[in-house]
């Protein structure tokens, strides 16, 4: 964590030189433009927070679901989208640092306490600051199987069996981060050479693959959040407290066999006018005021130790105890070649 901690500093420094050359209004810009993902949510007032303390006002610009955000900061990388970049995750932290869309900087402000949240040196260590994690995991909708008489799923295994045909919907792994989290789930459970067999089982079972996490969870799933009549959805471990209703029933639940842990980190683009004030906006997403809020608007754990979670929380927020895990190097290394598997697969 040390050597860690001197990175980081050193890149602080660096960008700081780089600022006291630059002109006034480049070292304190009117605005930053804060590039995410479709499903970044923060309370109302939030932002403000930054404004209030710094003078500089926040514009957020989505930019899809996690993996066509990091294909646009790609695409774009020599005219920018924005300044600051929040929402890209471990499964594609490293695409983002091969292709140099992201500039050396990480906050000052994590302790050994986070230290479980950061990357690899080579894979983003050095230019992603962790912001939430969460597990995903197959959600299911207790009320849905009670009515239709039909016992839950409750393994990966299980999905394939004939009862649970037409009733799977999932973001797709190219497209999506819980999406390429789910797949990266069956990899780890089904090993190289057997996780494609497995996918062409849960196509002949009739999954739904969704572009995105919000169509699958809102348009496809059948929760009382959603519209759909699918009533098993890969999802957040987390979700479910969302779900609870008035009586304090919680009508969803997430299968814990079935999960893959998460972390979402924010960066400075690669190309910025404003290094010095973007960095200070990475600060921002870091700190108790954005950490406090982040359990009730994006379904996810922060990641500061310093947090504190909405009350209840821990009882219907789920963390999976044995969640499945592929090495940021084996991803790197794989992501590519898997995502060309799973495509000739699940979109033939």
């Amino acid at each position: 964590m040390q050597k860690y901690l001197v990175v980081a500093v050193a890149a602080a420094l660096i960008l700081t030189g780089c600022s006291t050359t630059a002109s006034p209004e480049d070292t304190t810009p009117e605005k930053l433009v804060l590039v995410t993902h479709d499903s970044f949510n923060l309370s109302e007032g939030t932002l403000a927070a930054f404004t209030e303390e710094t003078g500089i006002e926040v514009e957020v610009q989505a930019a899809g679901d996690a993996g066509e955000l990091v294909n646009k900061l790609v695409l774009t990388k020599d005219s920018p989208l924005g300044d600051v970049v929040f929402g890209i995750d471990n499964t594609f932290a490293s695409r983002a640092v091969n292709e140099g869309v992201l500039e050396n900087y990480v906050s000052g402000d994590l302790t050994d306490a986070e230290a479980q949240y950061l990357l690899p040196a080579d894979q983003g260590g050095a230019q992603l600051t962790p912001i939430d994690n969460g597990d995903v995991c197959v959600n299911v909708d207790h009320e849905w199987f009670a009515e239709a008489g039909i016992d839950e799923p409750v393994t990966l295994d299980d999905l394939l069996k004939p009862e649970y045909r037409d009733l799977f919907v999932v973001p797709a792994a190219n497209s999506s981060s819980p999406g390429l989290a789910f797949l990266l789930a069956t990899i780890a459970a089904k090993g190289e050479g057997d996780w494609q067999q497995y996918w062409a089982g849960l196509v002949a079972n009739g999954v739904k693959i969704d572009a995105g996490w919000s169509d699958a969870y809102y348009v496809d799933f059948s929760g009382p959040s959603s519209e759909g009549e699918r009533p098993l959805v890969v999802s957040y471990a987390s979700s479910p407290p969302f779900e609870v209703q008035e009586d304090g029933s919680v009508p969803t639940g997430a299968l814990l066999d079935t999960c893959f842990r998460q972390t979402e980190y924010a960066g400075v683009v690669a190309g910025t006018k404003y290094p010095a004030a973007a960095g200070q906006l990475v600060d921002f997403l870091f700190s108790t005021i954005v950490q406090n809020d982040i359990p009730e608007s994006m379904y996810v754990f922060p990641v500061n130790a310093a947090a504190t979670l909405p009350e209840g929380w821990s009882e219907t927020a789920k963390i999976a105890e044995n969640p499945f895990v592929v090495s940021p190097a084996d991803i790197d290394a794989n992501r590519e070649k898997w995502l060309s598997e799973w495509a000739a697969i699940a979109t033939p």
